[in-house]
């Protein structure tokens, strides 16, 4: 399963996209209610914004690694820079 973890609904419509092509896939609001649902496990990659209400994408990516349980993540943000790009890549090392 793909899970897309974007607080903006627009975001999210890549749900639709991916669904259209044979993914399976299911959209979290938040890096905390992907957490709370327990699809860690079920979650073959992750999509999330790095800059999100709450838990941001990266603190996300932190959080399953420190569990031992890191997912391969794509980022997508409007607000990228070098700095950021270094940190997500950083957390999987």
């Amino acid at each position: 399963m793909i899970a897309i973890v974007e607080g903006d609904e627009a975001y999210r419509a890549v749900q639709r996209f991916l669904k259209s092509e044979g993914f399976g896939v299911k959209s979290f609001a938040s890096a905390e209610d992907f957490l709370i649902s327990g699809q860690r496990r079920e979650t073959g990659c992750l999509i999330a914004d790095i800059r999100m209400p709450g838990m941001s994408g990266l603190d996300l990516q932190a959080k399953l690694h420190d569990e031992n349980h890191p997912i391969p993540t794509i980022f997508i943000t409007a607000h990228g820079d070098e700095k950021m790009r270094l940190q997500a890549m950083r957390v999987v090392r």
